[in-house]
C-alpha cells in the first residue's frame, strides 16, 4: 500500500511538472512570435516608403513634362556646339562627376557658351541637372522631337513658321543679323549691293528666309534690302564663313549670320568683315516641341517665369556682356510672348 502511494505520488508530481512545462510552452512560443513579427513590422515600414517614393512619382509624372523632368532629375536640352560663343565644346572638356546624364548626353563640364549657361540656370531653378544632346539643327526646327529632348535654349529665333511646330517662352536675347564679306573685298559697300550675288547661310535658318523674302518676325517690320540672291545653304554658319575665307567670290560673295557668330569668327582669325549695318534683329527664345507626347504647359509657364526673373535681376545682361561684350537682352525682355498665343 505504501509502495502504491509512493508510485501514485511520483506520478502526480510528474504530471504537475509536465503541466508546468506545458504552461511554459506558450511563453516560449511568444518570444519567437515577437521575433518573427519584427520583419513584418519592417515590411510594413518599407511598404509605405516604397509607395511614397514610387506612387507619387508615377502620379506626378503622368503625362506632364515638367513633372517627368523633376522625377528624372535632369533637364535634357538641345544645343549645337558649332556656334561659339552661343555654344561650343570646351578646350578641355571634363564630364561632370557623378552625373545623371545618359552616356550619349553631354554634361555641363563639357560645354560652354551663353546658351549653355542659360540652360544650366533654368535647370538649377528647377532643381535638376542640365544634360545636352546635339542632333542636326534641321531636326530641331522641324519639330517632332519624339521626346528625345525637353527644351532647346539654342538661339532659336521666333518665326510664325516655327511657331507652327514649336512653342516659345520669353526670349532671352535679341541678336542682329549681319552681312559679312571677305576682308579683301572692295566691291560692296552696303548689303543692298549683294542683290543677285551668291550668299551663304545655314539651311533652315532665318537668314535663308530673309533672302527668299519670306521672313516674318512677330513684332518686327522687316525690310528686304537684298533681292534675287543666289542662296547657298550650309549645315552651319561657320562652315559658310570658312568658305568665304577662301577668297572674295571664289565660292561665296557674302555670308549672313548673327553678329555674335561673325565677331567670334573674326576673333578666331577668320578673314571676314562686317558689311554695313545689321539687316534685321531676331528674338532668340527657349523652344518646346508642340508634338510632345507629354503636356508642356506647366514647363513653359515655369521657364517663362525663370527667364523673366533673369531679365529682372540682371543675370541675362551679365551673361550677354560676359559672352558678347555687349548687352543683347534689353529688347528681348520687352518682347510680348502673348503675340504667339493661338
Amino acid at each position: 500500500m505504501k509502495k502504491m502511494y509512493i508510485i501514485w505520488t511520483v506520478m502526480l508530481v510528474a504530471s504537475l511538472l509536465l503541466a508546468g512545462c506545458g504552461a511554459a510552452t506558450p511563453a516560449e512560443t511568444e518570444a519567437p512570435a515577437t521575433t518573427e513579427a519584427a520583419p513584418a513590422t519592417e515590411a510594413m515600414t518599407e511598404a509605405p516608403t516604397e509607395a511614397s517614393t514610387e506612387a507619387p512619382t508615377e502620379a506626378a509624372t503622368g503625362d506632364d513634362l515638367l513633372s517627368t523632368i523633376l522625377a528624372r532629375g535632369t533637364l535634357i536640352g538641345f544645343t549645337d556646339p558649332a556656334y561659339p560663343p552661343q555654344s561650343a565644346l570646351k578646350d578641355d572638356p571634363q564630364r561632370t562627376e557623378g552625373t545623371k546624364c545618359a552616356a550619349d548626353q553631354k554634361t555641363l563640364g563639357e560645354l560652354e557658351g551663353i546658351d549653355i549657361d542659360v540652360t544650366a540656370a533654368i535647370a538649377e531653378a528647377l532643381g535638376v541637372e542640365p544634360c545636352f544632346v546635339t542632333p542636326d539643327w534641321g531636326m530641331l526646327v522641324a519639330g517632332g522631337w519624339s521626346d528625345r529632348w525637353d527644351i532647346s535654349v539654342g538661339s532659336v529665333t521666333i518665326t510664325p513658321e516655327r511657331a507652327e511646330v514649336l512653342d516659345f517662352a520669353q526670349p532671352y536675347k535679341s541678336i542682329p543679323a549681319v552681312v559679312y564679306v571677305h576682308t579683301d573685298n572692295t566691291t560692296y559697300t552696303a548689303p543692298a549691293d549683294l542683290s543677285g550675288k551668291k550668299i551663304g547661310v545655314c539651311s533652315g535658318c532665318t537668314y535663308e528666309s530673309y533672302l527668299s523674302q519670306t521672313l516674318v518676325i512677330p513684332g518686327v517690320e522687316t525690310e528686304f534690302v537684298i533681292t534675287d540672291a543666289e542662296i547657298a545653304g550650309y549645315d552651319t554658319d561657320t562652315t559658310a564663313l570658312q568658305d568665304l575665307t577662301l577668297g572674295d567670290g571664289i565660292r561665296l560673295d557674302a555670308v549672313i549670320t548673327s553678329q555674335t557668330t561673325g565677331e567670334q569668327f573674326m576673333k578666331d582669325g577668320g578673314q571676314i568683315k562686317q558689311l554695313g549695318e545689321p539687316i534685321y534683329y531676331e528674338f532668340d527664345a527657349p523652344a518646346f516641341d508642340r508634338s510632345s507626347s507629354l503636356d508642356t504647359t506647366s514647363l513653359i509657364a515655369e521657364v517663362n517665369e525663370i527667364i523673366q526673373g533673369m531679365h529682372a535681376d540682371g543675370t541675362l545682361q551679365e551673361l550677354s556682356t560676359q559672352w558678347f561684350g555687349v548687352d543683347l537682352t534689353s529688347a528681348a525682355a520687352e518682347f510680348d510672348v502673348a503675340v504667339l498665343e493661338k
